[in-house]
């Protein structure tokens, strides 16, 4: 049995919270964040763990990025929220209590407000949280960087892509092994 921080193909599901048009011009290296969280979508649904979406405010912030609707299967459509946890909207908690998962890994924007605070509602209610430090971003790295500690201080598992989808795959000998590998090339 592997190590419980370690992440299992059968009880994992990744979150990809408030990635958004609005953010496109604010947030550091948005093409490249945005393409690491792409590949992270897309080994996540190869590997066939569940990836729930999450929009703030579209009205007003736009609705997530073409780039990983591109990737994304259509599972659901984004949860939409006003509140800044992810936990604020009563369907997305609903969705994740349905997934039957007890891992849940974030990545998103921005990490020390939706995603920081999303982590914190998710421990409380009793889940195992990871967090994918190269798939989270802010407008100010010191945000990033401060979001990234409190979620540490509070139990949250930092991972990154990689990591993650080598965890959950286990061996060389993953069916999907190959398929994963060029993904992360």
């Amino acid at each position: 049995m592997p190590h419980p921080n370690l992440l299992h193909i059968d009880r994992a599901a990744l979150v990809v919270i408030d990635i958004q048009e609005a953010f496109r011009d604010v947030i550091p290296d948005f093409d490249g964040f945005v393409s690491r969280v792409a590949t992270a979508i897309a080994g996540f649904q190869t590997l066939g763990v569940p990836v729930i979406v999450t929009e703030q405010y579209p009205k007003g912030l736009g609705t997530t990025v073409g780039e990983l609707r591109a990737v994304l299967r259509a599972e659901r459509p984004p949860f939409e929220k006003t509140a800044f946890s992810s936990c604020g909207a009563s369907s997305f908690v609903e969705a994740v209590a349905n997934s039957g998962r007890s891992q849940i890994v974030l990545c998103g924007v921005e990490a020390h407000v939706c995603v920081n605070q999303t982590a914190h509602d998710l421990i409380d209610r009793g889940y195992q949280v990871h967090v994918l430090a190269d798939c989270v971003s802010s407008r100010y790295d010191y945000n990033r960087l401060a979001g990234l500690a409190k979620m540490a201080r509070a139990g949250v598992i930092e991972s990154s892509v990689e990591m993650a989808l080598f965890e959950m795959m286990r061996d060389a000998k993953y069916e999907n092994f190959k398929e994963i590998q060029a993904l992360i090339r």
